[in-house]
């Protein structure tokens, strides 16, 4: 096996806002089992694995707050539109016959039915450059929508037949509008997010 390490970030050099990455190339099915086995269930680390390359990341504390941010946010919106919602955080989700192995830093099942193959949306900050697509691993992992938080915007990827495509909201959840979901990221901390949201959405009701 050749392993790469990646230390390319957006905007800063320092190291504790850099998402760790190595990536190991020519490594079978069998051996990607045995990392996740290894690895146990630490959440401190993503493991992607996709025809031969597996990519192990640690996130940065920016990655991390970031991602916890958007999950309290849909929480809430959920809470608050009455619409069940079943939270899986980093859960793995593979597939030995599409040779895809992949981990969401947050991810979801809409309506309150748990499945064991896939969850309805996973989520995704994408704070570093290079790595395994992860577009292409949960493409294979049958996974209806994709929410990629990037560059200070939410994106939508609408699974259609055999392939992606980027849509202005989920599909899954209609009326979640994403524009307060980014007005709300931008608050001073989590709590502050998650009070705005609320706030926002019970004036928009008493309005209506």
């Amino acid at each position: 096996m050749l392993c790469q390490v990646d230390h390319a970030h957006e905007t800063s050099p320092d190291p504790v806002h850099v998402d760790q990455r190595i990536t190991l190339h020519g490594v079978t099915w069998d051996q990607y089992e045995a990392v996740l086995a290894m690895r146990r269930e630490s959440s401190a680390l993503r493991v992607t694995y996709l025809e031969g390359e597996l990519e192990i990341m640690a996130p940065s504390i920016d990655h991390e707050t970031l991602k916890t941010r958007i999950g309290r946010l849909l929480e809430a919106w959920a809470e608050e539109m009455d619409i069940p919602l079943e939270g899986a955080g980093s859960w793995t989700v593979k597939l030995a016959p599409a040779e895809r192995g992949a981990e969401a830093d947050e991810c979801y099942f809409v309506g309150g039915v748990l499945r064991t193959d896939h969850p309805d949306i996973a989520i995704d900050v994408a704070w570093t450059r290079g790595g395994i697509p992860k577009l292409e691993v949960w493409r294979g992992l049958g996974v209806p929508e994709v929410w990629i938080w990037e560059a200070g915007a939410l994106h939508f990827h609408v699974l259609r037949g055999s392939r992606y495509e980027e849509s202005g909201r989920s599909e899954l959840l209609p009326d979640l509008d994403p524009a307060v979901i980014v007005g709300c990221m931008a608050a001073p901390t989590q709590t502050a997010a998650v009070r705005q949201l609320r706030a926002e959405l019970r004036a928009a009701r008493e309005a209506g």
